[in-house]
């Protein structure tokens, strides 16, 4: 049908500090290990997380400075809207468009604050139109590009043939706080990178994939699970509860509950697309969502070349997913602050 929303292309782009995982573990034991007392058991998270590597935006020396807020939202501003415009110009070139053919852009990030957003502050070099309408969505952590991609869609299918640009940039880094002496904020140094993705969305005839239908589960009384402090020096990362036996006990039902709001079950979807949160998350879904282990194979590749990138993550993964072939029906997952879970629908195009 031609009123189906179609997406054209998904793009990635990392900020130029490649670090791995062993010399993060050694500047993590440098910063750590004489404050914290149980530093020598928790830094085999550097080991077991699955990462091999990571993209920084600032080399590594710059995180052991003392920071504030002001310091950290300067290196967000600045390494955001370098991520942004690489990621969009890839995915406008992949989708032959330019950025004076983009209608709506809407923005994903939760890691830092801009007023003018990041899209604003990228417009010129992108070329975007004096009318083009501007998205900007925050709050959603890791569940922020699957939500990105599903709002998109819904705002490409109100108006046939415009063309919708979502951008998910993180810089999850600047929240590194060496002040911080807690277990959530040692694992975080583990488990984040930085990174951005883009996808082209438009409701018409061509495209690589069908986006068929998007929807959310939120379980009540667990805003403590994941999010961000908040205090003078800057953001810092919550994990008030264990993610993964959360995981594996309540995302099948939920995501049943949204398949079947789009008229769907479990047995329609050929291959489960899964937000790579940690080695542990991966498992633990694969034994939810009853899959072979070592079923999320793209995911495990994600997380070793990038780690966990919060919300561009999950479309890093489609974009792998999609180089190697999609099959006929693909569900994109992830989770995030709410606690809520995320779901796309993409069929393949014939």
């Amino acid at each position: 049908m031609s009123h189906q929303v179609k997406l054209l292309s998904v793009s990635s782009a990392v900020p130029p500090n490649m670090i791995n995982q062993r010399d993060a573990a050694k500047v993590a034991h440098d910063a750590f290990s004489a404050r914290f007392d149980d530093f020598d058991r928790l830094v085999k998270v550097f080991e077991s997380s699955g990462i091999l590597r990571r993209y920084l935006v600032q080399p590594l020396d710059w995180y052991l400075q003392p920071l504030g807020w002001s310091e950290r939202n300067a290196a967000y501003l600045a390494g955001a809207c370098n991520l942004f415009i690489a990621a969009a110009e890839k995915a406008l070139s992949a989708a032959g468009l330019s950025g004076d053919d983009v209608d709506t852009v809407v923005t994903v990030s939760s890691t830092g604050l801009a007023t003018p957003g990041i899209d604003a502050r990228a417009a010129e070099a992108l070329g975007f139109r004096s009318d083009v309408e501007r998205v900007p969505v925050f709050g959603l952590g890791c569940a922020g590009g699957v939500t990105g991609l599903g709002l998109g869609a819904r705002l490409a299918q109100s108006r046939q043939g415009s063309v919708v640009l979502v951008v998910a940039v993180e810089l999850c880094s600047v929240a590194f706080r060496m002040d911080k002496l807690t277990k959530e904020n040692i694992v975080a140094t583990a488990l984040f990178g930085d990174g951005a993705a883009a996808c082209v969305l438009r409701a018409g005839e061509g495209g690589l994939a069908c986006v068929e239908m998007s929807g959310q589960h939120t379980w009540p009384g667990t805003l403590d699970i994941m999010g961000w402090s908040v205090d003078d020096t800057g953001l810092g990362v919550i994990f008030d509860r264990a993610i993964p036996p959360f995981a594996e006990a309540n995302i099948a039902p939920a995501i049943s509950g949204i398949l079947a709001r789009g008229g769907l079950a479990f047995g329609d979807i050929d291959r489960f697309a899964c937000h790579t949160g940690g080695a542990k998350v991966i498992t633990a879904l694969e034994r939810a969502l009853v899959l072979e282990q070592g079923a999320l194979d793209h995911e495990r590749s994600v997380l070793a070349d990038y780690g966990n990138m919060s919300a561009p993550t999950a479309l890093f993964i489609l974009e792998r997913l999609m180089q190697a072939g999609l099959p006929p029906r693909t569900l994109l997952t992830a989770m995030g602050p709410g606690f809520t879970a995320s779901c796309v629908s993409l069929q393949a195009a014939a």
